[in-house]
């Protein structure tokens, strides 16, 4: 799954001025922080000329290996000031209270650079995300995704009626519809794989999975490469109920020490 605004509210839009000019700053910043490439030689006579003594002869063709070498880790402390017009739609821990929007609470940061560089290069349609995505700079993308996966997704509430039927089809699937268990790629408790940027389901809102999830039905996709298509086919196989069911079980799950709960509600 993915983090993705199900809809468009008027009273998000002030913020988009809030994250251009907050970000903004901090991008200046980094361009600021970027090496001086050398200018190149206006001759071969030049090209030729010995450097003054005591200096170093510029070198061109290393700034692009200088510029990835500036990339760091997330840096959750950074990233909690370049989040803080997330938290209009998100909540400023990354538990939204809004369940047309994702909680981003414990959300993987690979996952979610991802995500904010789709919605940048226009893979994934969003007029929201698309403002608040062009400023940020790579690594604005890594400190923001390191906040949110420093903090803890607060539990949901499964629906009992549906409690048996979302947790078969998220722990067995159905094989005889060709339907994989969503546990296969989301592990058990739905903590996801941050390895393979499979993200984090856990005690995401039910209404923003099922939204997610028919929005794939349809057709929708978030690139071209495989990755991308593999819950548009899944998708296609669920039916209303599956759909319904799944995502309630899915809001409703939460780990525990020791192993995952089955459901949060109840168990059946």
């Amino acid at each position: 799954m993915s983090f993705r605004p199900a809809g468009f509210r008027p009273a998000v839009v002030r913020h988009v001025a809030v994250i251009l000019f907050a970000l903004s700053n901090g991008t200046v910043m980094a361009q600021g922080d970027k090496p001086a490439t050398a200018a190149p030689a206006s001759s071969s006579h030049s090209a030729a000329a010995p450097a003054p003594a005591g200096t170093a002869a510029a070198a061109p063709a290393a700034a692009p290996a200088e510029a990835n070498a500036a990339l760091k880790p997330g840096d959750a402390s950074a990233g909690a000031g370049k989040a803080a017009a997330c938290g209009a739609c998100h909540g400023m821990d990354g538990n939204s209270s809004d369940a047309q929007y994702p909680k981003l609470a414990g959300q993987h940061e690979d996952y979610i650079v991802l995500q904010l560089e789709s919605f940048k290069n226009g893979k994934r349609q969003n007029p929201i995300m698309l403002g608040m995505a062009t400023p940020l700079s790579e690594q604005d993308m890594h400190d923001i995704g390191a906040y949110f996966a420093s903090k803890a997704s607060l539990p949901g509430v499964a629906d009992d009626a549906l409690v048996q039927q979302g947790q078969t089809l998220f722990r067995e699937g159905d094989p005889t519809r060709d339907i994989p268990a969503c546990m296969a790629c989301h592990s058990i408790d739905g903590r996801g794989n941050p390895g393979a940027v499979y993200p984090q389901l856990t005690s995401q809102h039910a209404q923003y999975i099922e939204a997610t999830l028919k929005a794939w039905q349809s057709g929708t996709s978030w690139g071209d490469e495989p990755h991308a298509k593999i819950m548009q086919s899944i998708a296609q196989k669920l039916n209303a109920k599956d759909i319904s069911a799944v995502s309630s079980y899915i809001e409703g799950l939460h780990a525990v020490d020791g192993g995952a709960k089955p459901a949060a509600a109840a168990s059946p």
